[in-house]
């Protein structure tokens, strides 16, 4: 019987496998400027309706990843990896023919089940490999790389050909993971990390629940802004291909952030690299204030860019310095999907005739505070977890 070959269990390749794998669940999140101002310029939805619309796939998203937090220890991940991407295809070319906000809010978190599980199987395997931290950098470093194509191309292609160009670009992204998932290694002959105590306790531990609020915050913060960004750009009176193109290499220069995540790793520790991190973001996120000025857009997108991309990586690795057998990584991935899904609905709602003044505020508090929960978190870690 043909089997395919398998890449190196710790490789650079493999990081890149994975990374695909478990972006490919959650792809539509990296376009979500795209999306919201897809849905509000090709089906003429409202702020707030296009908002529940991308925080519906996004719920589902952290349904689908609290789901998988019990068996995902357990199940064939491969088969289940190749079921649910083609389950994704399957409900993303049923999209394009849909044009009312609630059976499209419906579909779409359906969409969310699915994917946020697929990237809780993704998330579990990778703490499986060798330094974790570097395979979510590298998993940022995918998400932010094909983000920024699309926010380059798509909301111009979407103006001109309609949504179905935004669904037909996830299905491309779904096409090519599909691909790669039997180049994966099987990971079965891995070491796992001795558990110091039973899962279920772990999961009560105190540590963790202050991780799980840090992501949850910042995550919420920043989703809230970016899922709107398009139109705040607009609001302040700049050009679609201005905006585009900005957000593009916003993506791109944040790339940055996740190769200085891969470069680093651990060795300044967890706290330095959060305080740096998280104060650039909220003051990256405040001066969107001044977005008419063409120099500040172009700053601040980039430099949330970077610390975004950069920040992410060591929030998850506290989390993955407390796993034992995948349950951990799952959940930090649900609470993640919590944080990117109540942004958008919630700053949809503080939104209302386009206040972006009041939700640039309230972002960059909330972002502040996420700093001090996550300080919280480092600092109560077990005494030999903290000095890794």
């Amino acid at each position: 019987m043909f089997t395919f070959p398998k890449t190196k269990a710790n490789s650079m390749v493999t990081r890149v496998l994975l990374a695909f794998l478990t972006t490919a669940g959650l792809f539509y999140v990296n376009i979500m400027p795209a999306l919201v101002d897809g849905l509000k310029e090709a089906l003429h939805f409202s702020n707030q309706q296009a908002g529940l619309i991308g925080s519906a796939n996004v719920y589902g998203a952290a349904v689908g990843a609290f789901a998988v937090v019990f068996f995902v220890h357990k199940i064939q991940w491969r088969k289940i990896a190749i079921l649910f991407l083609s389950g994704l295809i399957i409900i993303d070319l049923i999209s394009i023919n849909i044009t009312s906000a609630t059976p499209l809010t419906i579909i779409r978190f359906f969409h969310g089940c699915i994917g946020g599980a697929l990237v809780g199987i993704g998330f579990a395997t990778i703490v499986k490999t060798k330094a974790p931290d570097r395979t979510f950098g590298m998993l940022l470093l995918v998400q932010f790389g094909f983000g920024g194509l699309g926010m380059l191309l798509i909301p111009q292609l979407v103006e001109q050909f309609g949504i179905s160009v935004l669904y037909i670009s996830l299905i491309l992204f779904s096409l090519a993971t599909l691909l790669m998932v039997p180049f994966i290694p099987d990971f079965d002959h891995l070491e796992s990390k001795k558990p110091s105590g039973s899962s279920w306790k772990m999961l009560a531990s105190k540590p963790l629940i202050l991780a799980l609020i840090a992501i949850f915050l910042f995550q919420a913060a920043n989703m809230g802004l970016y899922a709107f960004i398009v139109g705040l750009g607009k609001h302040y009176g700049l050009s679609i291909e201005f905006i585009s193109v900005t957000l593009a290499w916003a993506a791109w220069v944040g790339i940055a952030g996740a190769v200085l995540v891969i470069w680093l790793s651990t060795r300044y520790g967890l706290s330095k690299p959060l305080i740096f991190g998280i104060s650039l973001t909220a003051l990256g996120t405040w001066a969107l204030i001044y977005s008419g000025n063409h120099t500040i857009w172009i700053l601040a997108n980039m430099g949330v860019g970077i610390t975004w991309a950069f920040v992410i990586p060591y929030l998850f690795s506290i989390c993955a310095k407390l796993d034992t057998n995948g349950q951990i990584a799952a959940m930090s991935g649900m609470a993640s999907k919590l944080g990117l899904a109540s942004g958008p609905v919630v700053t949809g709602i503080l939104l209302g005739t386009d206040n972006y003044q009041r939700v640039i505020i309230i972002a960059t508090v909330i972002i502040l505070l996420s700093l001090v929960v996550a300080l919280a978190a480092v600092k109560s870690l077990p005494g030999g977890v903290k000095t890794i």
